[in-house]
């Protein structure tokens, strides 16, 4: 079978790509995910929060002391002290790029145009093949109205795609009152693709130490019908690539969301309960399938069961949603 697939313009070897996760968090986890079969690794997310952290300390280290005496050496911090997340990150990017036969890619996370911005030409200096933007927003403040808050997402992807000549990729969020017209505007603005979709962190109450505590919680198969059902609207439309990301499991997964019309789909949850071993596992079952029904490749699936190509393009919008009821209504 043939698995190649496009992705921001750079061809892989099949759609199994996996997300920004602890996995990529050291060189030796991310050769073994190529091992695996992955065509292509995106890194862990560097914030901003991060970046801005170390300039803050590289700044106090820097005038620490300044008023002592010139003699007063043991006041200067060795470069370890505030050798902090960005350096590392960097790092990281460079060996993988050297050891990896697959093309890397890495996340930025953030909410401002601010300086961090700069870390996006770092990482294309240090040879990334694409970057990943992930802007990772709630807005609480009642006084930001909703095109506010879309032009934070445009202002953050346009600074970016000033710094830098490599594809971008923008992860973003389902919560737009308008998802198709964001979606174009983020094309206009210079996405080269789009990864369908953020996966919010919600907090819990712990009742015993009544604490706001964190929580992850890791996805199903069903958490992809979101992302399905946007991807086969955008089919078509945009010019521009599309990922999923979010409930890909199985290999019957990937296949729906290619058929939808994904370019790749992205895995996080399932490596985090399965292992790495788990993408050879999904690659041998998505061959045996297309074997079994007859495609001979990626290409020639792509699509075909998106909103442009079915027979019933209402099925992904309001008419499926009055059949979905009826169903439940004739059990009654």
């Amino acid at each position: 079978m043939d698995l190649t697939t496009k992705y921001l313009g750079i061809k892989l070897k099949n759609p199994i790509v996996p997300s920004a996760s602890p996995l990529s968090r050291n060189l030796d986890s991310m050769k073994r995910l190529e091992d695996s079969g992955a065509s292509a690794i995106v890194m862990y997310s560097l914030f901003e929060e991060e970046i801005v952290h170390e300039s803050a300390e590289l700044d106090h280290y820097l005038h620490y002391g300044i008023d002592s005496f010139a003699e007063a050496l043991t006041y200067m911090p060795s470069a370890s002290e505030y050798n902090l997340e960005p350096d590392a990150y960097l790092d990281l990017l460079r060996k993988a790029k050297e050891s990896l036969g697959v093309p890397v890619i890495p996340s930025l996370n953030g909410i401002t145009a601010g300086g961090w911005i700069k870390y996006a030409k770092y990482f294309e200096e240090a040879g990334a093949d694409a970057v990943e933007l992930n802007v990772y927003y709630i807005p609480t403040d009642p006084r930001l109205t909703s095109q506010d808050v879309e032009e934070r997402y445009i202002d953050v992807l346009s600074a970016v795609r000033d710094a830098v000549n490599i594809p971008i990729a923008v992860k973003l969020s389902p919560y737009f009152s308008s998802l198709s017209q964001m979606a174009e505007r983020l094309v206009k603005a210079g996405a080269n693709g789009l990864v369908m979709f953020n996966r919010f962190y919600q907090p819990d109450i712990d009742l015993n130490e009544l604490e706001i505590t964190p929580s992850v919680t890791l996805s199903d198969s069903p958490a992809n019908r979101l992302p399905m059902r946007w991807i086969a609207i955008f089919y078509g439309k945009l010019k521009a690539s599309l990922a999923a990301t979010s409930g890909i499991h199985t290999a019957e997964d990937v296949l729906k969301l290619v058929m939808a019309g994904a370019d790749i789909t992205m895995m996080c949850s399932a490596l985090l309960q399965s292992g790495h071993g788990h993408i050879k596992n999904v690659l041998g079952d998505l061959n045996r399938w297309m074997e079994e029904h007859g495609y001979v490749s990626i290409e020639q699936m792509k699509g075909s069961m998106s909103q442009k190509s079915v027979a019933d393009p209402a099925a992904f919008e309001r008419a499926n949603y009055v059949k979905a009821l009826n169903r439940y209504k004739l059990l009654i």
